[in-house]
């Protein structure tokens, strides 16, 4: 492809065509001579979260919508529009751009989610694809968590297992790793990219009254309770023995010896609850299939401490993601 930004027969054919819009809040999406959305959003408070992809070169199409609308959700948002910002190598081809908005194309649908508008370069400051998708997401006053009633003895859960996205990256992008894990394992993990949205538990997580959520990113399980604990300014006390992770998860981390709990976790979302609230909360997402685990509480400590079953040791900081000791 040549270097710069496509030409708009180009955009036409290859991005605009693969494109639907639906909600009733764009009034103006993104198109040949239009370069910007225009939202009406009515009294409702307005969340947006911008994300890069650079971990993963298989299925980044719904990897970029899903990690986006992940953040806005964790604010007990709906999201509305993405917009997607796509930087291609001159040895990239167009049936390659196609391909990657057709795939967001249809995360977006499952999403209820717009594709707005965006921009295409290519250029050869990059030598793969990169993404870069900002989402936009409405939510009421009312609806949006409230931090500030966390209290000593609320509940801390996460949603489904620790380490799906990096476990789907690194079984896709690297082929040997395949051989380690039985047919079981594999056709778990095949699946795994359906499971990285949080949405469905997000919204129900809203309506049992969540006072804080947070979608596991880079650093894993143990930089997003680190992250946590410093958001809501109090300590936390979780039990690493109750946190779940998949058996495909510990086998990839075992075989390039790597840390699952510190491992791109797209698709957990850490949330914290009143002890009511949250049997009322997992009851009714156990009816729905989704899964639920409690692994800590607030406590009146400065520090996210972990037992494992012997000793209590603290989080820090959060060095770089485990993935990029794989994915290089």
């Amino acid at each position: 492809m040549e270097i710069g930004k496509l030409k708009n027969d180009e955009l036409e054919k290859y991005v605009f065509k693969n494109l639907n819009i639906k909600r009733h809040e764009v009034l103006i999406s993104g198109g040949t001579g239009v370069d910007t959305a225009v939202l009406d959003f009515q009294n409702d408070l307005i969340v947006a979260s911008t994300d890069p992809i650079t971990g993963a070169s298989k299925n980044i199409g719904s990897l970029a919508i899903d990690i986006s609308v992940n953040d806005v959700c964790s604010k007990g948002a709906e999201p509305v529009g993405v917009l997607i910002t796509a930087l291609l190598p001159p040895s990239a081809k167009i049936e390659d751009l196609e391909k990657i908005i057709i795939d967001c194309n249809e995360a977006s649908k499952k999403l209820n989610l717009d594709i707005i508008g965006g921009h295409t370069e290519v250029t050869d400051v990059v030598n793969k694809i990169v993404l870069s998708t900002t989402v936009i997401g409405r939510v009421s006053k009312d609806n949006i968590p409230k931090i500030q009633n966390i209290k000593l003895g609320d509940i801390i859960c996460v949603s489904k297992s620790i380490g799906l996205e990096g476990t789907s990256i690194i079984y896709h992008d690297m082929p040997e790793i395949r051989n380690i894990l039985t047919s079981e394992d594999r056709e778990i993990v095949e699946n795994l990219q359906q499971e990285i949205s949080v949405k469905d538990e997000a919204m129900l997580a809203v309506k049992h009254h969540v006072k804080h959520m947070h979608d596991i990113t880079e650093g894993g399980i143990y930089g997003a309770l680190w992250e946590t604990s410093k958001a809501i300014k109090k300590g936390i006390s979780i039990d690493k023995r109750e946190i779940p992770i998949l058996k495909a998860t510990e086998k990839i981390a075992d075989f390039y010896k790597i840390d699952p709990y510190k491992l791109i976790s797209s698709g957990s979302m850490i949330m914290i609850f009143d002890k009511s609230d949250y049997l009322e909360f997992k009851e009714e997402a156990n009816n729905k299939n989704i899964e639920v685990t409690l692994i800590g509480e607030v406590t009146d400590s400065n520090d996210a401490l972990v037992f494992d079953g012997k000793s209590t040791f603290k989080l820090k900081d959060p060095d770089p993601d485990e993935l990029y000791r794989v994915i290089k």
